[in-house]
């Protein structure tokens, strides 16, 4: 954890970050500043799906892309689209620790009973479609995939703010990830 950089006061938000709306987001998440009134998204945050997280975001505020890991690969119109016609021009890539992705592999057998026992699926279905798409959604360390994604994202775009974060589940706050 000696890769993350605690935000816990507004000078703590790394200067890139000031007075955009990627420290907004910190300001308003971490330090509680009062919500503000939005009409359009300022940013867009990627983030994993997992029920775990909750922004404390003003309505309007951000488009929100929610994927396993915080893994936009299979996202990327949707990222296009939030750019292109939302116009946002900043993205806060979001990854959080004890994350479901890290290590997926060794989740098989529960994945394979709980479509078998929860969604009725035949076993050998279940088995195949594990193993079909746990590659694709692997993630390693939550941490290192965040700034890889970080640094894909910004080769694809490369006029947009790429913030990396993770979110601490024990705390419920917000870290930058350290790029160096």
């Amino acid at each position: 954890m000696d890769r993350l950089i605690p935000v816990l006061k507004d000078e703590d938000i790394l200067p890139e970050y000031r007075n955009t709306p990627v420290g907004r987001l910190l300001e308003y998440h971490n330090l509680n500043r009062p919500h503000d009134v939005y009409a359009r998204a300022q940013l867009l945050v990627g983030m994993c799906m997992d029920n775990r997280k909750h922004l404390n975001i003003p309505d309007n505020f951000s488009y929100i892309i929610r994927s396993g890991g915080a893994n936009l690969r299979y996202s990327e119109f949707k990222v296009s689209f939030a750019i292109s016609v939302g116009g946002v021009q900043h993205i806060a890539l979001i990854g959080h620790n004890h994350c479901g992705m890290v290590n997926v592999a060794s989740r098989r057998v529960e994945f394979v009973k709980g479509l078998v026992e929860n969604a009725g699926w035949e076993e050998d279905k279940a088995e195949e479609h594990f193993m079909n798409y746990a590659p694709m959604f692997e993630i390693g360390n939550e941490i290192d995939f965040i700034l890889g994604e970080t640094r894909r994202l910004r080769s694809r775009y490369p006029k947009i703010q790429i913030a990396p974060m993770l979110y601490l589940v024990e705390d419920n706050k917000l870290y930058f990830i350290r790029e160096n």
